[in-house]
């Protein structure tokens, strides 16, 4: 862990945050999205990789072992970013509004939009699909959720859905064992 904060994480910080080449690209993070989700969802591929995939054997290797644990789990997620995406703003004005507002707004369009295409490929909805497209859109708006206007955050709910989804099947089809879609929900979302 301290080797990927070293080698991973703190030059991504300067880079972003620091006064880095991507700071001098113009390039803006808000709440932190592009400095942790795509660190981590990276890191997630990488030791994937390393580590490999879970024994085949398992009868059931890609049902959730407790649904509502994941929905527990999504729902204090969904939770704890109003707060980290609207406190990013340092205050409680409109840039703070702005973004607890852009971060539902995409969040809801992403769930929605992921329940949508769940049932049409597989003929129902599923509870975990739902969770996992909420925070598909919660990730993807992170970065820039201070810095848009609403609008925009129903389309970038609307990306995170194509995105994120079509990253979490390729990976599977390309034989990576990523149980909890780190890498095409966080890393490419």
């Amino acid at each position: 862990l301290s080797m990927w904060l070293i080698l991973v994480y703190a030059p991504w910080c300067h880079w972003i945050w620091g006064g880095g080449f991507l700071q001098q690209w113009g390039v803006w993070d808000f709440a932190g999205g592009l400095v942790v989700h795509v660190t981590a969802g990276f890191s997630a591929l990488a030791s994937l990789v390393v580590v490999g995939s879970r024994p085949h054997d398992l009868p059931e290797k890609d049902v959730p072992h407790n649904v509502p644990f994941v929905a527990l789990g999504t729902a204090l997620l969904w939770f704890g970013w109003f707060g980290f995406n609207g406190g990013s703003a340092l205050g409680t004005g409109r840039v703070a509004i702005v973004a607890a507002v852009n971060s539902e707004i995409a969040a809801s369009v992403a769930l929605f939009l992921w329940v949508v295409i769940d049932w049409w490929r597989c003929g129902r909805p599923s509870l975990c699909g739902l969770c996992v497209g909420a925070i598909a859109g919660l990730a993807t708006v992170t970065p820039a959720a201070g810095f848009m206007q609403p609008w925009s955050a129903f389309i970038f709910g609307i990306l995170a859905t194509v995105v994120c989804y079509s990253c979490c099947e390729l990976i599977k089809r390309l034989g990576f064992d990523d149980a909890l879609d780190v890498w095409g929900v966080h890393g490419m979302g």
